[in-house]
């Protein structure tokens, strides 16, 4: 599930939005309010349950190696996302929706989303997204499922690979 040339996508669990008001989240780091969507390349980030936690790494120019066979491991890919056992029910139960929505309100916002400052309706009904599990595997993406993210997230960051996170304050505590 991809946005096409000059759209942007936001990913719900609610099929029934039909215009995004900007707003301020209860997790934003950020002050203003903002209607939120991701591009092509971070698509792939909102492939879960809203409140699952995941930890998720990829390949850049700057990826060594070592660090590429360490913690994507040898002949596995370019990106991991990983998760806990806790959340495998919920995401092989999710019913997750795709919104395309027009680029043209929105601006990028760091590295990971794209932000507007003025509501948002939909170019069309939203699209089911279907099996999760399915979604990663014809992409290429692997699928780690771990007992607890942090030793992970802790190896990942301390390494040369790219990464993000979301929702690691609903894993399990350290």
């Amino acid at each position: 599930m991809r946005p096409e040339p000059g759209q942007v996508l936001h990913f719900s669990e609610d099929p029934t939005i039909t215009r995004f008001v900007p707003h301020v989240a209860a997790t934003a780091q950020e002050s203003e309010p903002y209607v939120w969507a991701v591009d092509d390349g971070r698509s792939p980030d909102y492939w879960f349950p809203r409140q699952c936690p995941r930890a998720m790494a990829w390949a850049g120019p700057e990826t060594t190696g070592d660090d590429r066979d360490r913690i994507l491991g040898p002949g596995c890919g370019e990106r991991v996302h990983a998760v806990e056992y806790g959340w495998l029910e919920a995401i092989r139960t999710a019913r997750l929706y795709a919104y395309r929505l027009p680029a043209a309100p929105f601006r990028p916002l760091g590295e990971h989303a794209h932000v507007a400052v003025e509501p948002v309706v939909p170019l069309g009904p939203p699209e089911p997204v279907g099996d999760l599990f399915a979604l990663h595997a014809a992409a290429g993406i692997q699928l780690r499922v771990l007992p607890v993210l942090w030793p992970f997230w802790d190896a990942v960051v301390a390494s040369t690979l790219r990464f993000s996170a979301i929702r690691m304050h609903n894993a399990t505590p350290r």
